[in-house]
């Protein structure tokens, strides 16, 4: 199992950080030879962390990938000043850029926003501008806690068992997309921002508070009591399916 390769002892939040996605990407495969990758790169820690570990590791890892960071703005919320970011990842070696996209104004007569709508919509724009400029690889900055709250969130409010998986493989675009913070915890990553200083842009739409994640994000911390090992083991249950018992 994946989870008898985790590193358990580490001298700091980058290395932790490094050794993990490392583990992630060569277990999935992720990342190939020729590979072009665009990053959603929302200026929150987790896709921060993720341009920073993602360009230094091209300067070595043995498979050759280009690399873009794409910053979707919308209007939901307030705007935010992108120029210290995009000097931070211009000084990594990895190039950015922004479009803007109206999810706001988007929305039908008689509907209303809500989370789902604008990460629908600002998913719909990576996959429309990876289209558009030849990348092959989408990814995206969700981590072990965000994957094992979506597991538990879909069960609880779908009644099905689904999450967001390290690799998904699009059916109908020459497209994947990859989570190389899939075994980093979020706390990880929160350790690793603030000994890299990294200057973190919220959501501020105004929208989030209504989120159910939040929710189910209290009742995994009940559930496992905040333990890293129990979380990795609702982890490792999706790859360890037992179909004889299922109805």
């Amino acid at each position: 199992m994946i989870a008898d390769t985790m590193p358990t002892v580490m001298k700091n939040a980058e290395t932790t950080i490094a050794k993990l996605v490392e583990i992630a990407i060569r277990h999935y495969g992720m990342i190939e030879d020729g590979d072009r990758i665009l990053i959603g790169a929302s200026g929150g820690k987790d896709s921060t962390a993720l341009v920073y570990d993602l360009a230094l590791k091209r300067r070595w890892w043995p498979a050759k990938y280009g690399l873009l960071a794409l910053h979707v703005e919308t209007d939901s919320g307030e705007r935010h000043d992108m120029a210290p970011l995009r000097g931070l990842f211009g000084s990594w070696g990895a190039e950015y850029r922004s479009i803007e996209v109206p999810v706001i104004g988007r929305l039908k007569p008689g509907e209303s926003m809500n989370c789902w709508w604008c990460s629908t919509q600002r998913r719909t724009e990576l996959i429309r501008y990876a289209l558009a400029k030849g990348f092959n690889k989408i990814c995206l900055g969700h981590h072990l806690d965000d994957i094992v709250e979506t597991l538990l969130m879909n069960m609880l409010h779908k009644g099905q068992i689904s999450t967001m998986p390290p690799v998904v493989r699009y059916a109908k675009y020459p497209l994947s997309v990859i989570r190389p913070l899939a075994l980093c915890e979020e706390r990880q990553i929160i350790a690793f921002a603030r000994e890299k200083g990294f200057a973190s842009v919220s959501c501020t739409c105004g929208f989030d508070g209504a989120s159910r994640r939040k929710e189910v994000r209290r009742k995994v911390e009940e559930l496992t009591g905040g333990s890293s090992a129990l979380k990795r083991k609702l982890f490792a249950s999706m790859s360890d399916i037992r179909d004889e018992y299922l109805a």
